[in-house]
């Protein structure tokens, strides 16, 4: 190797900085040459007289190791690291170590990162004077480098002889929340500190601003991030993240219990979507015998309701005169505990009269069964699990209103074609825990959704199902073992066109969505989801309650019940099996499993599809050469084809299908059907004419299945040409 300067008569690699000169070429080639850069570092390394103290004057010698990624500088070090391990003797020791550790600290506080743990090792920085690396950690953090302070106080792992208001308040302020994170991971004792000073700031009056000034200068300072909404779910991700007591936040607790409040008043009277029995629930478990929130709840019963429900309320709550505004206390005297007691019960009066617009249960209340012993569940798994049986699944939970986690799971409903069972799940599971049998209700569950013999109807199985996963750690597979399952929010996916025009005819009432719309299409009333939010922990549950649970489930064995009479018209094989699915919540499984290829979507992306279907014709038409028509159970189809430039028409809903066959003749076009009705219209085209399509599968793996057997070939000019 070249040397130069003063030092040429020295042995190679004597001087540090002259086999930091001797490796640069080397690095610029470091693809090809870095079995040979290894080589020589380690070379240089065994030449040198002191390797540590080397290492140290190429990283002084050179700015090239400050930037991110791997460097030459890093290079190095990491090649040092492993070669001490195999030469411990050129350890240091005693002053010289001491020296040498006062060095590398300078280093460290510029250095990137990956770098900080190699040379924390090869100096052995754990075990120098904590004082003098506090010292240092101090300097830095008094020039203002909070983020450099942190991260080596976390590699150094000081943080226990450190303030983590102190070191966690600036980073906070530049919203390096991951990093505070960080720095009180391992330490559960910073964790609750740091929590109990994030509660601090959501006192009310508080000002993050009187914070801020005491950091003058402070870099990417963003104060305005931490208004009281935002601090509220910065405390409870960490609550959940550390596995901390949320009692040790009140201040937080009291700011979400009063967002909830407010929003329940939005529900009840702006929205009006909530009964009074269930917005009394949950006003009550929310508010409980917090002062601070029951001044809040009268100030806007003052707001929306009026004075003597004000009063009412102070009386029903025991809130002190002394808390009471003097307009409330004046009222609170002229109420008699009769009226009081009436009017807290009180129900809207025309409550009643709406039942008449929504979906009823056509069985007696008699066959609902609520069932909270394990005595009495028996009954209910003789009668379910019986092959052939279909059963309707539902189940309630309370509303979460933005707290973390999935609610567990508080009634599940079966539904079988005479009597409904409402399963008080966590009365259930706390008794099986007492007998000391806790896997048995979740044995007959897994062993309900397992059996193919059996179809399961729900609607948005997905959630529940890791709802029921939440309650019950023992039912976190249900979903991968689930068979014989009719996931019905994918059959109403098909038909949402169709549902919402029988919503937009019906403009006189608010619209529908999820089941309750798809129980008004098919059945002609919506459901009443007035008790969707109904705080489903509490015991008894109400009579109205009850009814709500056994509706949800029931409406669906109806349902599949109009299903099965004309599959087609929802857009499902004349064979219901096909759409019956091992995994709830994903798509209904096709019965072939296409192969793939490669064709333009109308976003222009490529899109996946079939190869395994024959192609009808060696010779490759243009989509503008391609004409159909499509039956009107694949109105999704036909739109997609239409974005790909093909020539379509779709049949109306409430057109015979034997039209397709009319048109078909009389433009030249091909049909595009699917079930029972290919059959029909089949023979009244010619041969090819008519192609029958899988709906169980979605529009665009439909197209692409079309375009294959006709061996259409769409250029990214057809996408989008016949659309305005």
């Amino acid at each position: 190797m070249d040397q130069d300067g003063d030092s040429s008569d020295q042995p190679r690699g004597q001087d540090p900085l002259l086999l930091l000169k001797t490796l640069q070429p080397l690095w610029t080639m470091k693809k090809m040459k870095k079995v040979r850069l290894q080589e020589e570092i380690r070379r240089g390394f065994a030449e040198l007289e002191d390797p540590l103290a080397g290492l140290l004057d190429m990283l002084e010698g050179s700015g090239g190791w400050k930037g991110k990624g791997h460097s030459l500088g890093y290079c190095i070090t990491t090649e040092l690291q492993l070669w001490i391990e195999e030469h411990p003797a050129v350890q240091q020791s005693g002053i010289k170590l001491k020296k040498l550790q006062a060095r590398v600290l300078s280093i460290l506080a510029e250095c990137p990162t990956n770098l900080l743990d190699p040379l924390i090792s090869i100096y052995q920085l754990h075990t120098a004077d904590r004082n003098y690396l506090l010292e240092h950690v101090t300097h830095l953090y008094q020039q203002g480098n909070y983020k450099e302070a942190a991260i080596l106080s976390i590699r150094l792992k000081l943080q226990s002889h450190q303030d983590v208001e102190k070191m966690c308040t600036p980073l906070l302020l530049q919203d390096k929340t991951n990093l505070v994170e960080d720095y009180v991971r391992d330490y559960p004792e910073l964790q609750s500190k740091l929590l109990q000073i994030l509660d601090t700031w959501c006192e009310p009056g508080f000002n993050i601003r009187d914070i801020t000034r005491q950091y003058q200068g402070l870099s990417r300072c963003k104060p305005d991030k931490f208004n009281r909404k935002m601090l509220s779910k910065l405390v409870f991700r960490l609550l959940g993240l550390f596995h901390v007591d949320p009692a040790l936040c009140p201040n937080a607790i009291n700011q979400r219990h009063l967002r909830t409040l407010n929003y329940l008043f939005y529900k009840r009277f702006v929205e009006k979507t909530m009964t009074q029995e269930n917005w009394r629930d949950h006003i009550q478990s929310t508010v409980g015998e917090n002062r601070w929130l029951q001044g809040h709840l009268i100030q806007l019963l003052i707001k929306y309701c009026d004075l003597p429900t004000a009063a009412r309320w102070a009386q029903c709550c025991n809130v002190p005169k002394e808390m009471l505004p003097q307009e409330v206390a004046d009222e609170l005297q002229k109420l008699h505990i009769q009226e009081r007691e009436e009017e807290a019960v009180k129900t809207d009066s025309h409550e009643e009269s709406k039942k008449k617009d929504y979906y009823q249960l056509p069985i007696p209340r008699a066959n609902i069964h609520f069932l909270q012993t394990w005595e009495e569940t028996q009954q209910c798994w003789e009668k379910v699990l019986q092959p052939g049986q279909v059963v309707g699944i539902d189940m309630e939970y309370k509303p979460s209103f933005g707290m973390v986690g999935k609610p567990p799971v508080s009634l599940l409903q079966i539904a079988l074609k005479d009597e409904v069972f409402l399963l008080d799940l966590p009365k259930l599971l706390e008794q099986a825990e007492t007998e000391g049998e806790k896997e048995k209700l979740p044995h007959f569950i897994q062993l309900l959704y397992s059996d193919a013999a059996i179809t399961k109807l729900g609607y948005g199985m997905s959630g529940d199902l890791s709802s029921l996963a939440a309650t019950c750690s023992a039912l976190k597979d249900t979903d991968k073992r689930a068979r014989g399952v009719l996931d019905l929010l994918q059959v109403d996916k098909q038909k949402v066109d169709a549902l919402e025009q029988s919503c937009e005819d019906k403009g006189s009432r608010q619209q529908e969505k999820g089941l309750s719309l798809m129980v008004q299409h098919v059945l002609g009333k919506p459901l009443d989801k007035t008790e969707q939010l109904s705080n489903w922990e509490k015991r008894p549950l109400r009579e109205e309650q009850i009814l709500y649970a056994a509706s949800d489930a029931y409406c669906l064995l109806e349902i599949y019940e109009k299903i099965c009479k004309d599959p087609a018209s929802f857009g499902l094989s004349s064979d219901l099996t096909e759409s019956l699915v091992g995994k709830p919540s994903i798509k209904p499984m096709a019965t072939k499993q296409l192969h793939k290829q490669e064709v333009p979507s109308p976003s222009g992306q490529q899109c996946k599809g079939s190869t395994k279907e024959t192609s009808c014709s060696s010779a490759p038409i243009s989509p503008k050469d391609f004409k159909v028509v499509c039956d009107n159970m694949l109105q999704g189809l036909g739109r997609y084809l239409r974005c790909l430039g093909v020539d379509v028409q779709i049949l109306e809903n409430e057109d015979d299908h034997r039209k397709a066959a009319e048109i078909a003749r009389q433009e030249g076009r091909v049909i595009l059907t699917s079930g029972l009705p290919y059959r029909t219209l089949q023979s009244q085209v010619a041969e090819g004419r008519c192609f029958s399509v899988n709906c169980s599968e979605k529009a665009k793996e439909q197209a692409l299945q079309v375009l294959k057997h006709f061996n259409v070939q769409v250029s990214l000019a057809d996408i989008f040409s016949r659309c305005q």
